[in-house]
């Protein structure tokens, strides 16, 4: 796949030396969590390392990475660390990518054999330089699990493909993950100031392009809170999330990576995502995560569980 020329600067974060820092106030109790260690977690993170893996949980600073790694799960993050876009609200590196290793699929096959994964989540960078945006890339890990551990289910949580034709998404569809994801991030309002380089109906119509492929598929999506948005848009994304017939929403609290980032407007209490889950539900979703804590491939193995038992309670009429 013959690489574009987007004329990126080959550095980390860039941009984010333009940005005025923003403090960054004191986290509330109901999201403080323990610093990582213990063997579980170290375990998981030598096998990362051996692997020469890259993880979301890291690169994006996950709180919930001592939690899940001491448990053996890791949320792999493929084609690489550095993005091609610099999202506001991100902390993973802007810049030039690197070429495609096109070994990663088997070590990431190896390692979801080795931690005995029942369900492993693979997601990635935006990769705006490559023609397919990495769908092929995708696949071939999708295809590489599927042989190494073929009693794991697989979880995508893939990039736009904005700048690629609609072939890009049928290749990914075509591998057979479980579950597609892909997040919406924010409500619309919010989209150039913090997803810049995105599209908000362009995201929703590839999660409604994903079930006119494929409508026994699982689709997802998230959005965080607490970047400014108000209840009434975060409701309409609901609507629109429904309407494109996604099954499975989560919703989390903005974290600010660094004073370089999009600042927290506020912290949204419990109570208010306990509503917010309630009022979704209400909407028709199959599965609905709304809490403080709540990231894409939070408990995602367990979710995935119960997201067939909701699927098939549907079916039957109970």
């Amino acid at each position: 796949m013959s690489p574009r020329d987007l004329s990126l600067p080959d550095q980390r974060h860039p941009e984010k030396a333009h940005r005025a820092d923003n403090p960054q106030p004191k986290k509330p109790s109901w999201i403080r969590v323990k610093a990582p260690g213990g063997a579980g977690y170290n375990e998981t993170r030598k096998i990362m390392r051996e692997h020469k893996l890259t993880t979301v949980c890291e690169e994006a600073g996950c709180p919930n990475v001592g939690e899940c790694w001491s448990q053996g799960h890791a949320t792999m993050m493929i084609m690489g660390e550095i993005c091609t876009r610099g999202c506001t609200f991100c902390n993973v590196a802007t810049g030039r990518p690197d070429t495609l290793d096109a070994f990663e699929p088997g070590r990431v096959a190896h390692a979801v054999d080795k931690l005995g994964l029942n369900h492993v989540v693979v997601t990635s960078v935006d990769r705006d330089d490559l023609e397919d945006g990495g769908a092929e890339h995708f696949a071939q890990t999708i295809r590489a699990i599927r042989h190494r551990s073929p009693g794991t289910t697989i979880e995508v949580l893939t990039p736009d493909f904005l700048r690629c034709g609609p072939e890009a998404l049928e290749v990914v569809v075509a591998a057979r993950p479980d579950v597609f994801n892909h997040n919406l991030e924010t409500v619309p309002g919010l989209y150039p100031e913090v997803r810049p380089g995105a599209r908000y109906f362009h995201s929703l119509r590839l999660l409604q392009r994903v079930k006119e492929l494929d409508p026994r598929m699982f689709t997802k999506s998230g959005i965080m809170v607490g970047l400014g948005e108000d209840r009434q848009a975060v409701l309409q994304v609901m609507d629109d999330m429904r309407a494109a017939d996604v099954d499975f929403m989560t919703i989390g609290q903005y974290l600010q990576p660094t004073p370089k980032h999009h600042a927290v407007a506020r912290f949204v209490t419990p109570e208010e995502f306990a509503s917010y889950e309630k009022a979704a539900t209400g909407k028709g979703f199959l599965m609905v995560s709304a809490t403080p804590l709540t990231r894409s491939s939070y408990h995602a193995g367990d979710d995935f569980a119960r997201l067939r038992a909701a699927r098939e309670a549907r079916l039957a009429g109970r």
